[in-house]
């Protein structure tokens, strides 16, 4: 009976052994709720208030600066394109300075023909059409009439020009 004393817990200890588990699994709880809560503490907040106001801070100053890169790029190309064109009047003004050049020029634009050469001038059965007058053109005021042929001339005279 001595053995069966010695494994038999008397209620007072079985009640301070389940006190102390009880306790130390309140302890687990607790450090494990400070571990949680410790993760954000006064300084995490203050560091992330600081990042957010850096960010907010810079926000603007990036978004001119990629839009002000975006304007550099656009004025470099516009800058090229000039330098191109510079170039093609340069070489332009480079072949008028040739006599033969401006001597074709000048026969083709105005139509001259050199002593002993017989001059030709195809008119295109289109632009006949086109100068046709208009049927109901005497009921019409003598102004518009002029009005309107000085137009045609003018849109046939660009089409001649362009093609």
């Amino acid at each position: 009976m001595a053995v069966k004393n010695r494994d038999r817990f008397s209620t007072a200890t079985r009640l301070r052994l389940l006190g102390e588990q009880t306790a130390e699994r309140v302890y687990r709880s607790q450090t494990k709720r400070q571990a949680r809560r410790s993760r954000l503490t006064g300084r995490a907040a203050l560091l992330v208030l600081v990042v957010c106001s850096l960010v907010v801070a810079l926000a603007y100053p990036m978004r001119q600066y990629v839009s002000q890169r975006g304007e550099i790029a656009d004025q470099r190309r516009k800058q090229a394109e000039h330098r191109e064109n510079v170039e093609r009047l340069r070489d332009e003004k480079a072949r008028w300075q040739d006599d033969a050049y401006a001597e074709q020029r000048i026969r083709e634009r105005l139509h001259y023909v050199m002593p002993g050469e017989t001059g030709f001038t195809v008119i295109d059965p289109r632009a006949a059409q086109r100068h046709r007058p208009e049927e109901n053109g005497a009921a019409r005021p003598w102004y518009a009439n002029v009005w309107d042929s000085v137009d045609k001339a003018d849109k046939a005279d660009k089409t001649d020009k362009s093609g």
